[in-house]
């Protein structure tokens, strides 16, 4: 098993800073966001002509690899023209991915929007999705979706993934966002869906008065028992990936904090499950 972040812990630094932060906290690899505040990272030099092998370079220089690239897209609009757009975006950060040896985009389900109704949006969700799996499978770059939004509960998810019936689709687990969603048990969610994990999202929190609040790794309510028996049960040997939301909390800790303390807080949270 590795780990990795997500630069949402880090959203406007550039990627030599990154690299530098992931390589001083042992890291095996990184998932990319945002980068320089851009979530689009196409249209980011890092990404595009020489500084492209600059950046893979880099990465090879501090003995990283890129775990995934994460995407805002999501396939849950009925007009299909919009459904459409997300597709072309997947498709330009799959050539990103490609480009940095990632074997994977994340993308979104994601949310019932109004005058639909559950079925229609995971039927539009299943198709878009598969369009992506079909146009990407050529720079070998699978498709994972998200455990998020109305789709967060496992099964949901795990039904969007058999209605697509691809091997190149896959899941990003995010146990955390289906356990405050819905309540759902880790073993649950794990059993449900199975081999197609492909990359798994973790983070602690505490509940408090005022709603859920999140906290460095160690320090919270995060069931590490059910997710180490979890894991181990999976025989899981991919990228367990922190995901620190300073992005959309600004008033968390800073990643300088934050990512590395999660290494050796992790290993004795995991170990000790």
């Amino acid at each position: 098993m590795k780990i990795s972040f997500s630069t949402l812990a880090c959203p406007d630094w550039s990627m030599p800073q990154i690299i530098q932060l992931a390589a001083d906290g042992g890291y095996d690899g990184i998932e990319l966001r945002f980068v320089d505040g851009e979530d689009s990272l196409w249209k980011l030099a890092a990404f595009s002509g020489t500084q492209m092998a600059e950046t893979r370079r880099a990465l090879t220089d501090h003995g990283l690899t890129i775990a995934c690239v994460d995407t805002s897209c999501r396939f849950h609009s009925p007009e299909a023209r919009e459904r459409d757009a997300a597709i072309q975006e997947a498709e330009r950060m799959s050539d990103v991915a490609a480009e940095l040896g990632a074997p994977g985009i994340r993308v979104f389900g994601d949310t019932i929007q109004p005058g639909t109704d559950r079925d229609s949006t995971r039927n539009w969700i299943a198709e878009s999705i598969r369009k992506v799996a079909d146009r990407t499978a050529q720079n070998r770059v699978q498709v994972w979706i998200e455990t998020h939004g109305d789709f967060v509960a496992a099964g949901e998810t795990a039904a969007i993934v058999r209605e697509c019936s691809s091997p190149s689709i896959g899941v990003v687990w995010d146990p955390v966002n289906s356990l405050l969603a819905s309540g759902e048990p880790l073993a649950e969610g794990a059993t449900l869906l199975g081999s197609a994990i492909r990359h798994i999202h973790v983070k602690d929190f505490r509940y408090t008065s005022v709603g859920v609040q999140y906290v460095l790794t160690g320090e919270g309510a995060f069931p590490w028992n059910d997710f180490s028996a979890a894991l181990k049960e999976l025989s899981y040997k991919g990228y367990v990936s922190f995901e620190w939301e300073k992005k959309w909390h600004p008033d968390l800790e800073e990643a300088t904090i934050a990512v590395p303390h999660f290494p050796k807080n992790f290993a004795k949270a995991y170990a000790h499950g």
